[in-house]
């Protein structure tokens, strides 16, 4: 005789509950938003980075690397193709704000800073092609029948 029960079964493994899912999705989604933030933020302030005394073009190498990186997590965290947006709308609020000149005369992204006009254009045409890229590629199948 056993003194341990007999199980049936292992209890079925499924897809998880809806709730879950949407959990899931809506904390990829803010985690997304801030790190399209955290990134714009770092882009800015290595825009004016020198060595030597000449301007190094780090930020705009950052700014294509980690927006295809964020395209990329925000598609795989939401499961949408639209969710390239979620990243791409602070990057670019955070940019325009940054080119606008406070009332005490300060500015963030000089219009002189090659390196920073780079930056936006660098990282606006990667979000552009992620974005393209989502819009044409073709509908995941579920499975072959």
């Amino acid at each position: 005789m056993s003194v341990v029960d007999d199980q049936d079964s292992p209890p079925e493994a499924g897809p998880p509950p809806r709730l879950l899912d949407l959990g899931l999705r809506v904390s990829g989604a803010i985690v997304v938003i801030v790190a399209g933030v955290v990134t714009g933020v770092l882009e800015l302030l290595l825009a004016t980075l020198r060595v030597g005394g000449q301007l190094i073009g780090v930020s705009a190498l950052l700014a294509v690397g980690a927006n295809i990186v964020l395209s990329w997590f925000a598609h795989a965290a939401v499961g949408r193709r639209w969710a390239v947006a979620l990243p791409a709308v602070p990057w670019f609020a955070l940019m325009a704000v940054a080119a606008i000149r406070t009332t005490e005369g300060d500015l963030l992204l000089a219009g002189d800073n090659w390196v920073g006009l780079a930056m936006i254009v660098a990282g606006a045409m990667t979000f552009a092609v992620m974005g393209f890229r989502q819009v044409l590629a073709p509908p995941p199948t579920l499975g072959r029948w």
